[in-house]
């Protein structure tokens, strides 16, 4: 099939959505209509967006684990999905998790499964946050109907993400063609899959993760373009290869992205013998982070290859404790 122009919002939808949603902050929206019978079995209340409350007893920001930081583990049998809550708790000290859907893709749609790992996180005391989300086709694909099936097959795990507490899923927002035209198909892919994902009070955040998507001023004009409400941001410390010869500024890539964030990835590879690491300014990043407003969650993504990975978890919550101690007078 050739390639056909997205279906963009008109305009007199994306001004109705922003009168329906002024004064909520833009963060969260009312429960709507469910889009599908499957929706039956999550409960009436949507979901918090992960923020922390301002002023209230909480630190700066809280410290999730992201599920890639043991994805060595996982995809070695050493580590089972169902036990990543128990592992973040125990071993780690952190109650709240970020999944990746590589690691129960075969049992999104099995709800016991569901039910057995949301019982795990609430035995220990663990808070689901999010979905990464991979391997479901392009939101952006200039193929309509490819579009339409990549949209799609994203439901599943908006109705997972619901099941288990989580708040959001990530996803991402690859294309092709000119910037323009990349940019209108992402918004599109994305604006419809917010659309259903809000009939489950479930996000949808896009991750700086290749391509456009790793620079932040084109990613900022998706959200823009997009226009939704429950569509946001993950910016991720690290992610800002373009291609095999083009980086984007990670600080100037964190900082545009930031006003639409609903989560942050704190992406550590190496540290130094002081526990820095070796290729980030951590306090420039977190400085960046807090002086957009948010006050959320910060999740650790360890991706090293030199150090195993409980070390290189444990370097990045120490580095990420340090630095929050050092910016909590500053920023009370």
């Amino acid at each position: 099939m050739g390639r056909k122009g997205p279906l963009r919002p008109s305009l007199d939808r994306r001004r109705f959505v922003r009168r329906m949603t002024a004064g909520a902050a833009g963060l969260a929206l009312g429960r709507v209509a469910r889009p599908s019978p499957g929706a039956a079995v999550f409960a009436s209340s949507a979901p918090d967006t992960g923020a922390l409350v301002p002023g209230g007893p909480e630190p700066l920001f809280g410290i999730s684990l992201a599920e890639w930081s043991l994805h060595k583990a996982l995809y070695d049998g050493k580590l089972d999905n169902l036990d990543f809550p128990r592992v973040a708790r125990r071993e780690f000290g952190i109650d709240a998790i970020e999944y990746v859907n590589s690691f129960f893709k075969d049992r999104v749609g099995d709800q016991g499964y569901l039910l057995t790992l949301k019982d795990r996180c609430e035995s220990e005391g663990v808070k689901s946050l999010l979905i990464m989300c991979d391997g479901e086709g392009r939101l952006g694909d200039p193929d309509d109907s490819a579009r339409t099936t990549a949209v799609e097959n994203h439901y599943q795990w908006v109705e997972a993400a619901r099941l288990l507490g989580c708040h959001s899923i990530r996803v991402n927002a690859a294309s092709e063609g000119s910037w323009e035209e990349q940019r209108d198909l992402a918004a599109d892919g994305l604006h419809r899959l917010a659309k259903f994902g809000a009939g489950y009070g479930i996000n949808v955040i896009v991750e700086n993760h290749g391509g456009l998507s790793s620079n932040g001023r084109w990613l900022s004009s998706v959200i823009e373009a997009g226009d939704h409400p429950r569509l946001g941001t993950l910016p991720d410390f690290g992610n800002f290869r373009i291609n095999e010869s083009e980086r984007y500024d990670n600080y100037r890539g964190v900082e545009q992205m930031m006003p639409y964030a609903r989560a942050v990835s704190a992406k550590t590879n190496d540290f130094d013998q002081s526990g820095e690491e070796t290729n980030l300014d951590y306090e420039q990043l977190i400085r960046i982070v807090l002086d957009s407003g948010y006050r959320g969650w910060i999740g650790i993504e360890y991706e090293g290859s030199r150090l195993p990975e409980p070390e290189g978890i444990r370097l990045t919550k120490a580095l990420l404790e340090r630095v929050r101690d050092r910016l909590a007078s500053e920023y009370a």
